[in-house]
């Protein structure tokens, strides 16, 4: 992909101050840009970078352009014009062209205009795929899945039957949505299986992360709402509710019946219980375990941080004799109030 400065700062709405006519070919860091590069600069730890970067152009705030040696692109959030113009400049490829003689599609398949299905794909009864859908090699697409228009899968994706995406969706490679839920009942020690009788049901512009799996509800459905991010290696349990907005890091794993509300960001790493409740606007930072209903917006975080082994193992008997310590602190509480 190549693009003039000029073209760039269009897309990006961007103040433009330079030789229009230069043409970028990639986004790069401010330290190993090249002539042909656009850089960026969102922390001001890397403002000296500005005097010796030899990129072509710099996608800078106002408040940086008398730093800079190069032409600019101004802009009040750099990092936005960072992703606008890795857009711009994208060169991965599709996941699929046009419909492989090796995919296995049911006959009463709905295919809309300029649909591509990769090889080995399976398509089953009822799917419906609106225009511009593309489906990786190797995907398997259980009976009456809905995919809307100009949704994405990335090799090897398995949707269960009846799954919806909405439109604009993206799902790396390897993800599982639809599978069941974790539901048994156990008679005298023996699990008796729970049929999953419900689906998920995603919303429009929501990525899913590679390996990711979304279990289908028990009775209700799973639903993650529009504009929701999920990072790789997810575990999102039977009937879970992501609000608008939310964000979720690699690694997180979340029971049943979690309702996450809008515009939550849930660190890596993060363990939430089920049937509880996060409200909006609540950020978890990596690591955290949720076991109780948060109702306030804010920062929560959990977990002990690193130490040197012979600290933390210091740490972690105090923390076993917490129990014994407090016991003791309320005796001698009484043993005051007595005195007093």
């Amino acid at each position: 992909m190549t693009i003039s400065l000029q073209a760039l700062a269009e897309r990006l709405n961007a103040d433009f101050k330079g030789d229009a006519n230069v043409m970028i070919h990639r986004v790069n860091t401010l330290d190993k840009a090249g002539p042909e590069d656009v850089a960026f600069l969102s922390d001001n730890k890397y403002q000296h970078l500005l005097e010796s970067t030899q990129a072509a152009a710099v996608i800078v705030k106002a408040t940086d352009v008398a730093a800079c040696a190069v032409p600019c692109l101004v802009m009040d959030d750099p990092y936005l014009g960072f992703a606008l113009a890795a857009q711009a400049l994208d060169t991965t490829p599709r996941q699929a062209v046009s419909i492989h003689p090796s995919a296995v599609i049911a006959e009463d398949v709905q295919l809309g205009e300029g649909v591509s299905i990769g090889a080995n794909a399976v398509i089953e009864s009822g799917v419906v795929l609106a225009d511009g859908v593309a489906v990786g090699a190797g995907c398997v697409i259980g009976e009456g899945v809905q995919l809307g228009a100009n949704t994405r899968l990335w090799a090897n994706v398995t949707l269960y039957h009846r799954v919806t995406l909405g439109h604009n969706c993206l799902v790396q490679s390897g993800a599982v949505i639809g599978s069941d839920g974790f539901g048994y009942a156990n008679n005298k020690g023996e699990w008796v299986k729970i049929p999953q009788l419900g689906t998920v049901v995603i919303g429009n512009r929501v990525e899913i992360g590679a390996g990711t799996t979304i279990d289908r509800g028990a009775l209700g459905d799973t639903c993650i709402a529009d504009n929701v991010i999920i990072d790789n290696l997810c575990q999102i349990a039977h009937n879970v509710q992501i609000g608008y907005g939310s964000a979720v890091a690699g690694g997180t794993v979340m029971a049943g019946s979690l309702k996450v509300g809008k515009y939550c960001i849930i660190g890596g790493a993060v363990v939430i219980n089920g049937h509880i409740e996060i409200c909006d606007g609540v950020t978890v930072t990596g690591m955290g375990m949720v076991m109780r209903s948060i109702t306030e917006p804010g920062i929560y975080s959990s977990g002990i941080p690193l130490q040197p082994n012979k600290e933390w193992r210091k740490t972690a008997a105090r923390v076993m004799r917490i129990d014994d310590m407090h016991k003791r602190l309320h005796q001698l509480e009484k043993q005051s109030d007595k005195k007093n």
